[in-house]
């Protein structure tokens, strides 16, 4: 898979076979925060906290989201919510964590 096909797979109803943090960035894409948070809610994986943490941020509950940054070892995103989702999408998508 590589971003043109993930970015692609927006215009479907249903996610392709995706691992949870990628599932979780489709569907807040498709502006479901909700079911987002619900891939990477339980997980403990570096990639999910990351996701985990771009959510809450996007949440506007920073406080939170900069506890799932810790704990996922990143830095907080300073720029905008759209440049950290594709960050993100391609940086998952480049490790074959797809």
């Amino acid at each position: 898979m590589d971003i043109d096909f993930f970015l692609a797979s927006l215009s479907a109803d249903e996610p392709p076979a995706l691992s949870p943090p990628l599932r979780a960035l489709w569907f807040d894409a498709k502006g479901d925060w909700n079911a987002a948070h619900k891939c990477v809610d339980q997980l403990s994986d570096p990639d999910s906290m990351w996701v985990h943490a771009y959510l809450h941020r996007k949440e506007g509950d920073l406080s939170n989201a900069h506890y799932w940054y810790r704990r996922a070892q990143r830095e907080p995103h300073r720029g905008p919510l759209e440049q950290e989702w594709r960050e993100i999408a391609e940086a998952l998508i480049a490790s074959g964590r797809e």
